[in-house]
């Protein structure tokens, strides 16, 4: 009677153990099933953009039926987006692609060193109504960025910045939006964990708050700012109805470009996008933002996370 109730008993529990170890391999399954198709879901665009970016003129404006892949590989469409000239405006794909370096990068600059300043001053200087300002950043959080595009729009035009066929046109994209309320509170956040007691130790040496700042606090805090570099860099980059907006037609960015320039009108005359020398110009815009987000992954997510950490 023992012998085949100890026989009952590990029956029951190899039963059970084979229960959850298949409850636990169909969870993994549909976790990685779902897993696997965002995956394609987010992939086939992109594979798109690169199967048509390869297709030649002929197939891209005269196939009746959709390609999966290119029929004629034309490798030379990248290169020839870099010298195609718009119908409409007579600027080219380089032209833009300045502006669009030139706008990001001082904008980034800028923004960057802003936030720094602003950051450590609500993080470690000690003055009256600090918390009160603090808070009343965080609550314009909450307040649509188009609701600010009026307001924006009438104090640069009152500076003479609109539609300005000069450096006019360059601060209207960059001066606006050069003040991130998140990208204040994320270094404000970071900054809170250092301790106080390296500030008072710095202090005590000699150290001004200027140094202490460049030498111990940027370097403790590098994932944070290079995550605000990355996210302001690319802000800046895919920025498209502001520029459209105020900037002059020869400085606005790649992405107004991008959006109406590659039309069949010399060759055939019938008006249609040229969607392989638009995809190309596409890849080419995209690679960059790319590449600089997978080299540079390990700060964003180090400096998101250190953030959320209550100092």
């Amino acid at each position: 009677m023992t012998t085949q109730l100890k026989l009952k008993v590990d029956y029951k529990e190899n039963q059970k153990l084979r229960a959850q170890k298949t409850t636990i391999f169909f969870g993994k399954f549909g976790i990685y099933l779902f897993l696997a198709i965002m995956a394609l879901v987010v992939i086939i665009p992109f594979y798109w953009m690169l199967n048509v970016s390869f297709q030649s003129t002929d197939e891209v404006l005269n196939s009746l039926n959709v390609s999966m892949f290119p029929k004629v590989f034309s490798p030379k469409n990248y290169i020839n987006v870099f010298f195609y000239t718009s119908s409409t405006t007579n600027i080219d794909f380089p032209r833009y692609l300045l502006n669009t370096g030139i706008v990001a990068l001082f904008s980034t600059l800028g923004g960057t060193i802003f936030s720094i300043l602003v950051a450590f001053a609500l993080a470690r200087l000690n003055f009256k109504g600090k918390d009160l300002i603090f808070t009343i950043l965080l609550s314009t959080m909450m307040i649509p960025g188009e609701m600010m595009v009026i307001s924006n729009f009438v104090t640069v035009a009152r500076f003479g910045w609109v539609d300005s066929p000069g450096i006019g046109s360059y601060l209207a994209m960059i001066v606006p939006f050069m003040v991130s309320i998140f990208h204040i509170y994320l270094l404000r956040q970071t900054f809170k964990q250092i301790p106080n007691e390296l500030y008072y130790a710095a202090k005590v040496d000699g150290c001004g708050d200027f140094k202490y700042l460049t030498k111990v606090m940027v370097p403790m805090a590098k994932s944070s700012v290079v995550t605000i570099v990355i996210l302001k860099l690319m802000g800046s980059w895919n920025a498209y109805i502001w520029p459209n907006l105020v900037a002059h037609e020869e400085f606005r960015l790649v992405t107004t470009w991008l959006r109406g320039s590659f039309i069949d009108q010399a060759e055939s005359g019938s008006g249609r996008p040229l969607l392989n020398y638009q995809m190309a110009a596409t890849v080419i815009v995209t690679v960059p933002l790319l590449l600089l987000f997978v080299f540079f992954r390990k700060y964003i997510m180090s400096g998101v996370s250190r953030s959320g950490v209550k100092g």
